[in-house]
């Protein structure tokens, strides 16, 4: 699934591409990627012109002008890019016919991604409704260690929860945990002051380590021009079990909780 390094790669790849660009048409291939009347979708957008991209959690933000935002959650294997080579897409779900440019393509193999339109003020109710943005110069370690301390859940569970903090997904939850010593067990009011500093520290590392090598790619995570992430050969802990830490030498362990895996070292993550 796009994580924050997967999709602020996307996004900054889309600002050089789309401000300016109008839609001239349209075609709406899979309709459950939309929320509502594909009719009404294509009515609001055919004709809009992309003013910014940015980037709120997972989610790629398209200022439309007209009060209009089109917001793009890639789910687990949704796709945003260029129509250069036909066989990059092997799942169109929408066509963006530009005035200028290349058509611009959302693929989704599983369709569990979506594309919403807002009004200015819906989508500032709903970037509310979100936690910080872990890059954020504003976040703070105590911002984090304040917020810990009024939960039971496990600090591996608790990371993947958007209201908590944005972005985070299974593969840097699990390589943040490792890189600041903490099992992904732990209970999250259990974690020391200064292990949510360490936990800071290595969330912010591991994070702006992965967008510098364009993300990371396990199977289906593209970016625009159709090219995977460097990141996967830097993964220090995620899908390793059974190989040996590199902190240590000890071997990685693998448990399932919450419906999903973790990885960790039991020497280094006591």
């Amino acid at each position: 699934m796009p994580e924050l390094p997967e999709v602020e790669t996307i996004v900054r790849d889309l600002q050089e591409i789309l401000p300016g660009a109008t839609i001239k048409d349209l075609q709406v291939l899979r309709p459950n990627v939309i929320r509502g009347s594909k009719t009404i979708f294509k009515e609001q957008l055919i004709g809009k012109t992309f003013e910014s991209i940015s980037r709120r959690g997972k989610n790629i933000v398209a200022n439309m002008g007209s009060r209009l935002i089109l917001v793009v959650n890639l789910g687990m294997t949704g796709r945003l890019g260029l129509q250069q080579d036909d066989s990059l897409f092997t799942h169109p779900a929408i066509y963006f016919t530009l005035n200028i440019g290349p058509t611009l393509v959302y693929d989704d193999v599983r369709r569990f991604g979506k594309l919403n339109i807002y009004n200015e003020q819906e989508w500032l109710d709903r970037s509310a409704q979100l936690g910080p943005e872990p890059l954020s110069p504003d976040y703070k370690h105590t911002d984090l260690h304040e917020k810990l301390n009024s939960s039971l859940s496990p600090i591996r569970s608790w990371l993947l929860d958007q209201k908590n903090v944005v972005g985070v997904g299974n593969i840097y939850a699990n390589e943040s945990l490792h890189l600041s010593g903490i099992h992904p067990q732990r209970p999250a009011n259990r974690i020391t002051e200064k292990e949510s500093q360490l936990l800071y520290k290595a969330l912010r590392k591991i994070l702006l380590s992965a967008i510098q090598n364009r993300g990371t790619t396990l199977r289906n995570y593209r970016d625009v021009s159709g090219k995977g992430g460097n990141n996967s050969t830097k993964l220090r802990i995620y899908g390793r079990h059974g190989e040996n830490c590199l902190g240590c030498s000890e071997q990685v362990q693998r448990i399932v909780f919450s419906n999903r895996s973790a990885f960790f070292c039991p020497r280094c993550q006591r």
